[in-house]
């Protein structure tokens, strides 16, 4: 892999079907959809710029970032905008970063992070907060976006608890899920 030409573009319709095949396998089945994807992606253009990034090696799909603009998202009882330092107007949502299990540690989650990060900025966002998977492996979510320059705003018990009553399957628990999203932030320099 270390040798391999990592190609980045804006995500689009084209790559869809590889994005939805990917999350699934990495975060388990029913995690996107055709109807989610295309809400997702449309929540992270603004102004003409698009916030959704993919890694290509050649033809594969090895990466995404799907990110939701400056004021295209609300917030709910999982965020908690009175500890950010910006206002929800000004602070983007980083939806999901994913890269396929033989490229990662190669930086391609962190280009991704960069270019979704540049677009934002030029969207008008000061910030963006996420939910990090506490229970992904090695706790490696946290780490990365830690690396990153996130900094931990509260944890959330049972975060996806809801979503896996109605029929997401968690990669880890068995049934309902029960892990821990870890509310992080991060602020841009612009």
């Amino acid at each position: 892999m270390q040798d391999r030409k990592i190609n980045y573009k804006e995500l689009d319709k084209s790559h869809y079907d590889a994005v939805i095949a990917l999350g699934n396998e990495v975060h388990g089945d029913g995690y996107l959809d055709a109807e989610k994807m295309a809400s997702w992606v449309e929540k992270g253009i603004k102004d003409e710029i698009n916030s959704n990034f993919v890694a290509m090696d050649e033809d594969k799909l090895v990466g995404f970032r799907i990110c939701y603009s400056p004021g295209q998202w609300q917030t709910d009882k999982w965020s908690s905008p009175a500890l950010w330092k910006t206002s929800e107007a000004q602070t983007a949502y980083f939806k999901c970063n994913t890269v396929d299990a033989t490229y990662r540690g190669y930086g391609i989650g962190s280009k991704l992070l960069k270019l979704a990060t540049a677009a934002l900025e030029q969207q008008g966002a000061k910030a963006g907060v996420s939910h990090l998977w506490r229970q992904s492996p090695g706790n490696s979510a946290v780490k990365y976006f830690t690396k990153c320059g996130g900094e931990l705003i509260k944890d959330h018990p049972d975060k996806w608890h809801q979503d896996s009553v109605e029929g997401y399957d968690c990669p880890v628990c068995s049934g309902e899920c029960h892990c821990v999203a870890a509310e992080m932030i991060i602020y841009f320099d612009n």
